[in-house]
């Protein structure tokens, strides 16, 4: 069978060309311009977030609650930010840049990175603490160190607002420390957070650790936690525990109540701060936290820096 034969060119020129009219093509270009609109502000949306001059901290605006603090001496993977999963647990806890095999080359690392005057007071002005005990945090894994000058130490801290029948917020006036120093707190029951801990489970073990010796018993009797009350902030401010030394604090905060709290000022004892660690040797030179007095506060007065 014979192919038709082909039309001259003038009869395809006098065909009518079925091209779209002006109203199509006007609304072709609007869903054009729709789809990159969308596509764009959904891109943007997902990389919202809030950076700080925190070494390696940067996480979304609303975090999900009770995130685990993994083993500072690993690193994590910085997770895609265009998941919406998010997985912060790496944002959040920096891995350590350093492992100290004693206090003494801890202190050789600090000397040329801090002003001398005031890495000569730690220990040694009243309420401060030593080369001992940061290298204690270094080496549980509560607290890292960047490599910078100054080094900035991050540290993850869970704060337990624990109200009274009243309304009032129980406060932490003020310890006295092993030396016989007192250091003034004016905030809440705070507490380090441990690697692998949520804080849940860091602000249990806080009340045990601080108020213990006043509630007695088992404190999961006794304790309740309002796992709604979850907040994240970050402060960024000089160390009091160890003057020069810029400070990164991740601040965890949960509402409580504890039963069988006095309803005025007390105090409570700190059995041994330092008593599960390994280093004996070194945690006898460290100071340790022996006496908590507290006073309860209106909401208010608690809010105030």
């Amino acid at each position: 069978m014979s192919p038709p034969p082909p039309q001259p060119l003038t009869n395809l020129l006098s065909q009518p060309l079925n091209l779209p009219s002006f109203p199509d093509l006007f609304l072709t270009a609007l869903s054009v311009c729709y789809l990159f609109t969308s596509s764009s502000s959904s891109f943007k949306s997902t990389r919202h977030v809030t950076t700080t001059r925190c070494p390696f901290l940067s996480f979304p605006l609303n975090p999900r609650r009770f995130l685990k603090i993994p083993a500072m001496s690993h690193s994590s993977p910085v997770p895609n930010p265009n998941n919406k999963t998010l997985n912060l647990n790496g944002l959040l806890h920096p891995p350590r840049r350093h492992a100290f095999a004693s206090p003494q080359s801890l202190s050789d690392w600090l000397k040329p990175r801090l002003p001398s005057d005031s890495f000569a007071s730690w220990g040694v002005k009243p309420g401060t603490k030593n080369v001992h005990n940061l290298w204690l945090e270094l080496s549980e894994g509560e607290t890292s160190l960047a490599d910078s000058t100054p080094p900035v130490r991050t540290v993850q801290v869970v704060t337990v607002r624990v109200t009274g029948k009243d309304g009032g917020i129980l406060i932490e006036s003020y310890q006295e420390l092993s030396d016989g120093n007192v250091r003034k707190r004016g905030r809440p029951l705070s507490e380090k957070m441990k690697p692998g801990e949520d804080p849940e489970s860091a602000a249990v073990r806080a009340v045990k650790e601080e108020l213990g010796s006043m509630i007695g018993g088992e404190v999961g009797d006794v304790v309740k936690i309002d796992s709604n009350s979850y907040g994240m902030r970050v402060e960024e401010r000089n160390s009091d525990s160890y003057p020069g030394l810029p400070g990164c604090y991740v601040l965890h905060t949960l509402n409580a109540t504890v039963e069988g709290l006095p309803e005025g000022d007390f105090l409570t004892y700190e059995v041994d701060e330092y008593g599960d660690f390994d280093e004996k040797r070194v945690a006898d030179q460290a100071l340790s936290v022996k006496k908590h007095f507290w006073t309860w506060v209106s909401s208010v007065d608690s809010t105030k820096p």
